[in-house]
């Protein structure tokens, strides 16, 4: 009886571990913190080779505190890529799109690509199909960026790195797979005008600092939901009634152009 009740918890944890996932949102806070950290949560990682014979060598790095997030660190190796891969997915039937949000670290000396696509082997990136066209990242700022995802017998979604120089550092976060429509705003427009804000110190209100009030303020979730529109009202903007996590803004201007940013509701 105890062989047999054994076998069934093998055999459940297998079927477990292999299960297949129809959506994906994922934040990364609850990830190990670290460089050697992969495996972990059906997350894995495929590190370029070192090219040089000494440190420091690429690596996927899970970094932050409160809010964690990936870098694809480049290491020595200039230009070689590296691959983040998601959990296993149901076979993409056409239907959903991948968002995310991506930047350069404040330290990276150089620029990089994002690169989404399918990979029917987790372990192999020869098996890699790339899904629309490389993102090319440029800023320390962070963007919001949405991607459809296409029909595929290919089951596992991966995030292709590639520096343009040695020690570049790319970071991306708050993935989501899934049919809910989310901010896909790729191409902001630069604004001439400066427009600062911080979250109070009750956390109830978005304080800003402009010459102008915007026409109209937009707030998504890390899912890509709107959660608020509005105004100001004396130079402030209500999220009292947003639960704590990451949001992000898109910020229409006087001027007309937009704005995008991001903020932690504690």
């Amino acid at each position: 009886m105890k062989l047999k009740l054994l076998l069934g918890t093998l055999m459940l944890t297998a079927i477990t571990a292999n299960a297949q996932v129809a959506t994906i949102n994922e934040n990364f806070d609850n990830f190990t913190l670290g460089n050697t950290t992969f495996p972990q949560n059906n997350w894995s990682a495929v590190v370029a080779t070192n090219i040089l014979p000494f440190p420091p060598a690429p690596m996927m790095i899970v970094a932050g505190t409160t809010d964690k997030f990936i870098q694809s660190y480049a290491g020595n190796s200039g230009t070689s890529p590296s691959y983040l891969i998601a959990p296993q997915i149901v076979a993409p039937s056409g239907d959903k799109s991948v968002s995310f949000i991506a930047a350069l670290a404040a330290t990276s000396p150089g620029t990089g690509t994002i690169q989404v696509g399918l990979a029917s082997n987790p372990a192999d990136m020869s098996t890699f199909v790339a899904v629309g066209n490389a993102i090319s990242l440029t800023t320390t700022t962070y963007q919001n960026y949405s991607i459809s995802v296409p029909a595929s017998t290919s089951s596992y979604l991966v995030f292709k790195f590639t520096p343009t120089a040695a020690h570049t550092a790319i970071q991306l976060d708050n993935v989501v797979y899934n049919t809910t429509t989310s901010l896909a705003v790729t191409d902001v427009a630069k604004s001439k005008e400066d427009i600062k804000f911080v979250v109070n110190t009750d956390n109830t209100a978005l304080q800003f600092v402009t010459r102008k009030d915007p026409k109209n303020i937009q707030i998504y979730s890390a899912a890509g939901q709107k959660t608020a529109e509005g105004k100001l009202n004396g130079q402030k903007f209500d999220i009292s009634g947003l639960q704590a996590g990451v949001y992000y803004l898109l910020i229409e201007t006087a001027e007309d152009s937009l704005i995008k940013s991001k903020f932690i509701k504690k």
